[in-house]
């Protein structure tokens, strides 16, 4: 029997269907009923629904510099273990993924891996300094083929460099990504501004922070004539001006994550650091407004912003803790729990929101397509009727620090297929021999 051959009998998919897939190397050969299941290996997938792998546009690997933290491998098996099928890897590593030698590292040590496609997302500027443009031109030109650039954890706040960074990245198709963050509005401020942080006493965080990058950035793109992707949007005002800039024709594009679909400000009375992220958790009418953006078509796409620390990170006082979140293994049952179940989006949006789109935006070509003959065997089999307690078993990486342990989510994950071979099965990420035995090619 072929290690090659697979054979899921009995999946839903997101048009109502129930389909058998066959699986041989990494493509889906076979999509109907009654397929042939000679040769291969038999998943009964009875109660599942089968979905594109997910792609995730905004993930935190730490590697190279910050391996305490999270790996490539590890984190990508973080990814399998929530459905995802390729992550986009954020440049703020030590050394910076800012020149073509650490991007080519960083996909290397993804593709050796096998766990998911890992695309490297290069630096906008040199040391994320916001001072000069790092060389864009030869990331894009790598064995990394990069085509997202960011300087996420800082935002390039110099007007004239994010539109030298949105004309240079032009020539060859390119994105700037920007994390709308300004940095003289935030100094010390740690959560939403407002009247919780006042009674707290905790520097507030003003949405007006967000906004006006985001306003001077689209203006800057549409001016240009280049694409834009605004990063993890947390603000019902945010929402209004992206709705505005693309009604006008600008060429830009948004992502939500998560927790900012589902948190809310108030978890942080405790002052448990679990919740302090950049941007921060805002108040019940940004969640709202963030939702119906994403219902509407406003926010293309939800990403993750995984981003692990080691324990000693955030298990400490407020203000000396770090910023951040594990999102990859919670995501897909968070979306669940905030839009799907409350009836915004369908499972075929779902598709849209976490695999098309994103692969789309990020010139991932071998993912985000349908469950068809040809396509790339990349799938996620989910059972939405489940629910459990999420906890430090639900979490593969590195990382502990989520937000959900303890709280009762919606969905599982029960198996990962990437380029044919499985990486979850029964919702257990399968060991890192069985998973890189194969040779995962590279993207171009």
């Amino acid at each position: 029997m072929s290690a090659h051959e697979y054979l899921i009998r009995g999946a839903r998919l997101v048009d109502d269907r129930t389909v058998d897939l066959r699986l041989s190397g990494d493509r889906i050969t076979e999509v109907g009923s009654g397929v042939d299941a000679s040769g291969a290996t038999v998943l009964d997938a009875d109660g599942l629904l089968a979905l594109p792998g997910l792609v995730d546009l905004h993930t935190h690997l730490r590697e190279p510099g910050f391996e305490q933290s999270e790996t490539v491998l590890t984190g990508t098996r973080a990814a399998a273990k929530g459905g995802y099928t390729a992550v986009f890897a954020m440049a703020n590593t030590s050394p910076v993924a800012d020149t073509a030698g650490v991007v080519e590292q960083v996909e290397a040590l993804g593709r050796a891996a096998g766990y998911a496609t890992v695309r490297p997302i290069g630096a906008v500027s040199v040391g994320l300094a916001g001072e000069q443009l790092a060389e864009l031109g030869a990331m894009a030109s790598s064995r990394a083929a990069v085509r997202v650039f960011s300087d996420d954890g800082h935002c390039v706040a110099d007007p004239l460099l994010m539109r030298r960074a949105l004309e240079y990245v032009k020539a060859f198709d390119g994105v700037i990504a920007q994390h709308a963050q300004e940095p003289r509005l935030t100094e010390g401020a740690s959560m939403n501004e407002g009247a919780l942080s006042g009674q707290l006493g905790i520097t507030g965080w003003p949405a007006v922070a967000e906004e006006s990058i985001i306003a001077r950035d689209v203006l800057l793109a549409e001016h240009v004539g280049s694409r834009l992707h605004v990063c993890h949007v947390s603000t019902a005002g945010s929402v209004e001006v992206l709705r505005w800039a693309k009604a006008r024709g600008i060429d830009v594009t948004a992502e939500v994550t998560p927790h900012h679909l589902l948190l809310t400000e108030d978890l942080i009375a405790g002052y448990d650091a679990r919740y302090k992220v950049n941007p921060p958790l805002r108040a019940e009418e940004d969640v709202l407004a963030l939702r119906a953006g994403l219902a509407d078509g406003t926010i293309d796409i939800v990403a993750t912003d995984h981003a692990p620390h080691p324990v000693e990170a955030k298990d400490c006082e407020w203000d000396a803790a770090a910023f951040g979140m594990v999102g990859l293994e919670s995501a897909l049952s968070v979306v669940q729990a905030a839009v799907v179940d409350t009836g915004m989006l369908t499972w075929a949006d779902v598709v849209r929101v976490m695999s098309t789109t994103p692969a789309r935006i990020g010139r991932l070509r071998s993912h985000g397509q349908e469950l068809a003959a040809g396509a790339n065997a990349n799938l996620v089999l989910v059972d939405p009727s489940a629910s459990r307690a999420f906890g430090l078993g639900d979490l593969a990486g590195k990382g502990i620090n989520s937000p959900y342990l303890s709280r009762t989510l919606p969905g599982r994950v029960h198996a990962t297929f990437h380029l044919g071979r499985p990486t979850v099965l029964d919702g257990a990420v399968l060991p890192a021999e069985a998973v890189s035995a194969g040779v995962v090619p590279a993207e171009g």
